[in-house]
């Protein structure tokens, strides 16, 4: 499977500890494509619809679904996690996604 940045995966996390996002559910990739084509982990954030608007969310839709890419709880994980690609954002929301990633670890 080609694993490219900013697309969205069905991923199991479980298992988790404490309060980290559990179970089988989208996350987008934002690790960049000469990492995913040449390691065997890739960087995540998860996406839930349980959520709401706060600094480290962007909202987005997907598959018809309202939900939140959830960037305060990004984590890297073995590439044996993704299920399957079942879309990718678009470049608004990419860019949004970079600035709360910049905002939090840059700035």
């Amino acid at each position: 499977m080609e694993i490219l940045q900013y697309s969205i995966y069905l991923v199991n996390l479980d298992p988790t500890i404490g309060h980290e996002i559990k179970k089988t559910r989208p996350c987008i990739v934002i690790s960049p494509d000469e990492m995913n084509h040449n390691i065997q982990t890739v960087i995540i954030a998860p996406m839930t619809t349980k959520s709401h608007k706060y600094p480290t969310s962007v909202q987005v839709t997907v598959q018809n679904k309202k939900g939140w890419i959830v960037l305060d709880l990004i984590r890297t994980i073995d590439n044996q996690r993704l299920i399957k690609k079942i879309g990718k954002i678009n470049s608004e929301t990419i860019k949004e996604v970079k600035s709360v990633i910049k905002e939090m670890l840059v700035d």
